[in-house]
């Protein structure tokens, strides 16, 4: 008889259920499957009301994001043979509201994620005849780790200021913001700073660091809003020594 797990997976149907139960189901257990695999053998074979995101299958798009035995992972990497000889229990990131099952609304985050302007700003876009914006490697280099982020979510699940302030701006928004900041092409840092440097902002951070733990793709958004603190302190005590100079 071929070997099976038990998936345990968090059911919550708004027109049923005051709260999420977890509802068992036994699947196959096979070397080369993730939970995500499970979760579609149950959707195919068991029970096709299970409702959850998924699209890439490949860790890029990172609409797959659920807490995995009290962790936050991305479920297509996420190996079911990590978990034998079983249960494995599946429910919806924490600090999300719960549409259905294992579907959260991520409303917030992308407000969030909008108000830091996550993309290329210039004060004035330069001529078609003048090329390409040249940069080198090491510049590049600077930002690149940032822009490894997928949207995940990951980093909101896991982190404990958010649970507890759901107004913090939240770890890969900063993360996206410093992306661009310090991209050489980049001339927006000032239309980030008024939300990144407010209360809701970096300052709210209490470096836990569990965002960086948790991330996926080796963003290390705890690293980037340490990095904004002391831009942000540094840009405070120069406009308080040359106030002429602020913007």
């Amino acid at each position: 008889m071929e070997d099976r797990i038990t998936v345990q997976v968090a059911r919550y149907r708004p027109d049923r259920d005051d709260e999420p139960v977890l509802q068992s189901y036994e699947v196959p257990l096979r070397r080369d499957w993730t939970v995500l695999d499970g979760l579609n053998y149950i959707k195919d074979y068991l029970d096709g009301t299970v409702s959850y995101r998924w699209s890439c299958r490949m860790g890029i798009c990172g609409s797959c994001g659920m807490t995995v035995n009290g962790e936050p992972q991305l479920s297509c990497a996420t190996f079911l043979t990590d978990f034998a000889p079983g249960p494995v229990r599946v429910e919806p990131l924490r600090n999300f509201p719960v549409i259905r099952d294992l579907v959260v609304e991520i409303g917030d985050f992308m407000h969030k994620l909008t108000a830091v302007k996550p993309w290329l700003i210039r004060e004035e876009p330069g001529r078609l005849e003048d090329g390409e914006y040249l940069q080198s490697p090491l510049e590049m280099d600077d930002y690149k780790k940032y822009s490894m982020c997928i949207n995940c979510m990951l980093c909101y699940s896991a982190c404990p200021v958010y649970a507890l302030d759901p107004v913090f701006l939240g770890p890969a928004a900063i993360a996206l913001a410093q992306r661009y900041n310090l991209d050489s092409r980049d001339e927006g840092a000032g239309d980030r700073r008024d939300v990144l440097a407010s209360a809701e902002g970096v300052w709210s951070c209490t470096l836990v660091g569990e965002c960086t733990t948790a991330c996926p793709k080796g963003v290390d958004p705890a690293g980037a809003i340490q990095r904004y603190k002391l831009t942000a302190a540094t840009q405070s005590l120069r406009d308080f020594l040359m106030p002429w100079r602020a913007r």
